[in-house]
């Protein structure tokens, strides 16, 4: 036990000392803290609550449960047990909460009891929870690509076919839904009162693989990070015509735009956090890119502190790819694009490494 302990605290304090030496780059932003977590299971997604400051984190495998951290202390504060999900989010005013785990975990936000299972068709990967008609999204990669939950009961409202895998969505707060199609190199507009697809954007032009969707409700600009280019192309979202790309780094798996800087977040699994500034709805510039350790490739904003949150963990060295018998045919493997990272033989991930990051701005000392 004392060796565990041990080892514990020398790998965090590592783990910050490497994390504050790599945020040492030009600009507003660093990594301001590295809280090591530990604790087994995969992981995918994190989702901040600002209203009731709680941090979800889901964990994936035998060991699943989903985590919940204080925003402020990144204390944890509760546990689902027994939940392998990718990501989950919260109503704040049903104090519903929904995890995206086959079959789907509601859970009640306040107590993070469970409440019921809810039997769905395809694979629960990306998810949204839209305040404008309190339904919760789950986004699958096999058909049904879309399906809606009441917020209120979890009952399955209807589902929604988008001809392609979707990866993350975002809400204008009207009515509209805006999701990127991983696969097909577009962003589905969905109509949330009639819960189906009217329309679709082309940004084949500029690239694909979009696999991070954030939206300037206000203006009506939406920003896709893309893995194929590398890029973060900028659109309309009432014409899709698209305003400019901007370069961000390789393997994005998230965007998020905040209101109250007008910035753009894109985090890569390369260990890079792409800030954009947008200047005017028609002036966009890479504001700064922020050093993280590698595979902090999802993120998630706190708005009453404006600051990031991601999460990763320590991986040991790739194992060899095993040998592959005459005559026979290779695996299928990640889509066009994909980073280095997810190419090949994965490398295991060393054993309670598991990490919170906040990213933010340093406050000034006058």
């Amino acid at each position: 036990m004392l060796y565990k302990l041990f080892a514990a605290s020398i790998l965090a304090c590592l783990l910050l000392s490497a994390g504050l030496v790599h945020a040492q780059d030009s600009g507003p932003y660093k990594v301001l803290k590295i809280q090591l977590v530990g604790g087994e299971g995969g992981f995918d997604y994190v989702t901040a609550d600002p209203d009731d400051r709680n941090l979800y984190v889901a964990r994936s495998g035998p060991a699943g449960h989903i985590g919940v951290f204080n925003l402020d202390t990144l204390s944890q504060v509760g546990d689902i047990p027994g939940v392998s999900a990718h990501g989950g989010a919260v109503d704040t005013s049903t104090g519903h909460g929904f995890a995206t785990s086959k079959p789907v975990t509601m859970f009640d936000s306040r107590t993070f009891a469970i409440l019921k299972k809810i039997d769905v068709q395809g694979n629960p990967d990306g998810y949204l929870n839209d305040a404008y008609n309190h339904h919760f999204y789950i986004l699958s990669h096999s058909e049904p690509n879309i399906t809606v939950l009441d917020d209120k009961d979890g009952s399955i409202l209807g589902t929604i076919d988008i001809g392609g895998a979707p990866e993350q969505a975002a809400t204008d707060g009207r009515g509209k839904i805006y999701v990127d199609i991983e696969d097909k190199a577009a962003i589905a507009i969905i109509d949330a009162t009639a819960m189906k697809m009217i329309g679709k954007y082309d940004v084949s032009s500029k690239g694909g693989g979009c696999a991070g969707l954030a939206l300037d409700a206000k203006n009506n600009i939406l920003f896709a990070s893309c893995r194929d280019n590398k890029n973060m192309i900028i659109l309309s979202a009432t014409d899709g015509h698209i305003i400019t790309d901007l370069p961000i780094g390789n393997g994005s798996d998230g965007a998020t735009f905040n209101t109250a800087t007008m910035e753009a977040f894109s985090s890569q699994g390369d260990g890079t956090l792409t800030v954009v500034q947008e200047n005017s709805p028609t002036s966009f510039s890479v504001e700064q890119t922020v050093a993280t350790p590698a595979r902090a490739k999802v993120l998630t904003l706190d708005t009453k502190t404006n600051q990031i949150l991601t999460i990763t963990a320590e991986y040991g060295p790739v194992p060899p790819a095993p040998a592959q018998a005459p005559g026979m045919t290779p695996a299928a493997g990640p889509p066009s694009g994909a980073p280095a990272w997810m190419r090949g033989p994965r490398p295991p991930m060393i054993p309670n490494s598991f990490q919170i990051l906040v990213v933010g701005k340093v406050r000034s000392q006058n």
